[in-house]
């Protein structure tokens, strides 16, 4: 191996040997990796082959900069954006109910409708990014969650708002599961754990988004116009505008290119990637790509098909994920999924509500005897107390995901989901125990902190468990679970809250503790390439 073989193809070297000094390599195979792919290019570059890249080297030739950080400002906004759409509904009810004349029961049933669209459109949407390409189902998901969700603050009654909200739903469904598929087939395998834990931190700026809006607008008055009508109006911005950058700036997964045997446009993508990553540079680059099609003219043919036909092939990938192979980690998956959905989204879409009732002193659940006369009491003028504790709630997720994004690399996603959803079902516990409304506001803090661990981790198992073939069909299969037990958790929270609040409280403690315990039956996948 000659010195001037070296010096010849010192660009192509460049990605992987750059690799090798900024990244802290964790085992002797990661540095064998990037030896093998640095003596395999000096060879090629002897013999004057044109060596043809995996999915992987291609991503590590186009290196790590500028292209990843934008798409992460991309991607993150889309997150951002689905967070809003779920919880405005939630910071709306204490003024809403008045309005649209609500009992608790009604309550549970409007915070579950947006959670059954997402049940409906979760499996189809990530189904349809499987075959049709990942960035043109984000555009139209974004589109349909931004647009009913702006036409949601004209509704006249309940049962048209619950419509509208449903819709929506489904657009919020598609969305959630594909945009992490998404991301993470443009990432390089040495960084992909640390970049999704911090597109999954844009959760988390959602919330205070949502919950600073809430602040800034419902407690004041807006002409004629209900102020709780302006903050859903407001809330839908993210959605559409998110779709706007998709549809017009952002290219399509190169995994997905590469798996449809589509080598020529993958290809423009990676060149697109070095270019910006390089940017300033003057720097350019070919890659001449190798085809690890699952089924290489399966995307292709379903796009001539008639979509009836592709939804009776859509329970396909369930079969497979339940097979031999998989079966173990899907049904532990699928444990995981309900209990954090059930505890996560029927206690936090229950927060300012839960707050109200807290606002003379004691613990939500000690308020009992008062809870009947809330009915007859006036929504107006609003209280602003409710929405700064759900503010601070919100902000209390920073910290869980800067921990996430530190820790993620070394610990890996499997014991972060156990431990912290572990430590939620206490938090969860001993909000039932205490008394007073300091302890139980800082009991939800820690409950919101410490959650927010267990759904990154959970958004990097969930990229990383299964094959792209089925990766946003997996996503949005068991996101479509989550949804059934996020249903479940505000219907059950609704009909027992003004009755036995304890038994909804304790059983969300229960299910985290189990999800918890199911965890650790999945496999370790830090820093794995990508299926």
């Amino acid at each position: 191996m000659s010195r001037h073989a070296f010096a010849g193809d010192a660009d192509a070297l460049e990605p992987l040997l750059r690799e090798a000094v900024e990244t802290n390599l964790d085992s002797e195979d990661d540095g064998d990796v990037i030896f093998d792919r640095i003596a395999s290019a000096t060879m090629n570059r002897e013999t004057g082959a044109t060596r043809k890249l995996t999915f992987e080297e291609a991503v590590e030739e186009t290196g790590f900069g500028l292209f990843h950080w934008l798409l992460l400002l991309a991607c993150g906004w889309a997150n951002m954006s689905d967070a809003v759409e779920i919880l405005c509904v939630s910071f709306l009810l204490p003024t809403a109910s008045c309005d649209l004349q609500l009992s608790s029961l009604d309550k549970g049933v409007l915070t579950a409708s947006i959670f059954l669209g997402m049940m409906v459109g979760g499996y189809v949407w990530g189904y349809l990014s499987d075959q049709r390409g990942r960035c043109r189902v984000l555009v139209v998901s974004l589109s349909v969650n931004g647009i009913f969700g702006a036409v949601t603050c004209v509704a006249p009654s309940f049962w048209l708002f619950l419509l509208l909200r449903f819709i929506s739903g489904v657009g919020v469904g598609g969305s959630i599961p594909v945009i992490f598929s998404y991301f993470s087939e443009f990432m390089p395998r040495l960084r992909r754990g640390a970049m999704i834990s911090a597109l999954a931190t844009f959760w988390m700026a959602g919330n205070i988004l949502a919950a600073g809006l809430a602040w800034l607008v419902i407690p004041y008055n807006w002409a004629h116009f209900e102020s709780w009508r302006v903050f859903v109006l407001l809330c839908s911005i993210p959605s559409l505008s998110s779709a706007i950058v998709f549809k017009l700036l952002m290219p399509e997964s190169p995994k997905f290119l590469m798996e449809a045997g589509q080598e020529k446009e993958a290809a423009h993508v990676f060149q697109l990637m070095f270019k910006i990553n390089t940017w300033g540079k003057g720097k350019d680059k070919e890659f001449a790509l190798c085809t690890t099609s699952h089924d290489g003219s399966r995307s292709v043919h379903l796009q001539k098909e008639p979509l009836l036909s592709v939804y009776k092939k859509a329970l396909l990938p369930v079969k497979e994920m339940f097979g031999d192979v998989l079966r173990m980690r899907s049904i532990s998956l699928l444990v995981v999924f309900y209990c954090i959905s059930f505890g996560y989204y029927g206690l936090q879409m229950w927060f300012p509500e839960l707050f109200k009732r807290m606002e003379d002193g004691g613990s939500p659940c000690a308020n009992v005897s008062r809870v009947y006369s809330l009915q007859n009491e006036s929504c107006y003028p609003v209280k602003t107390a409710v929405y700064k504790e759900g503010f601070y709630v919100a902000a209390s997720n920073f910290p869980g995901n800067i921990f996430t994004i530190l820790m993620m690399g070394s610990i890996g996603g499997k014991a972060l989901l156990s431990c912290s959803l572990i430590l939620s079902s206490v938090s969860v516990f001993l909000i039932y125990v205490v008394k007073t409304k300091a302890h139980s506001l800082l009991l939800s803090c820690i409950f919101s902190g410490v959650s927010v661990v267990a759904w990154n981790a959970l958004d990097v198992l969930g990229t990383e468990l299964y094959p792209t073939h089925l990766r946003s069909s997996a996503l949005g299969f068991f996101t479509g679970v989550g949804r059934i037990a996020s249903i479940t958790g505000n219907i059950v929270f609704g009909q027992l809250m003004d009755t036995n609040c304890a038994v909804p409280v304790l059983l969300v403690s229960g299910l985290l503790l189990v999800g918890g315990l199911a965890a650790l039956l999945l496999p370790q996948t830090k820093q794995t390439e990508l299926a």
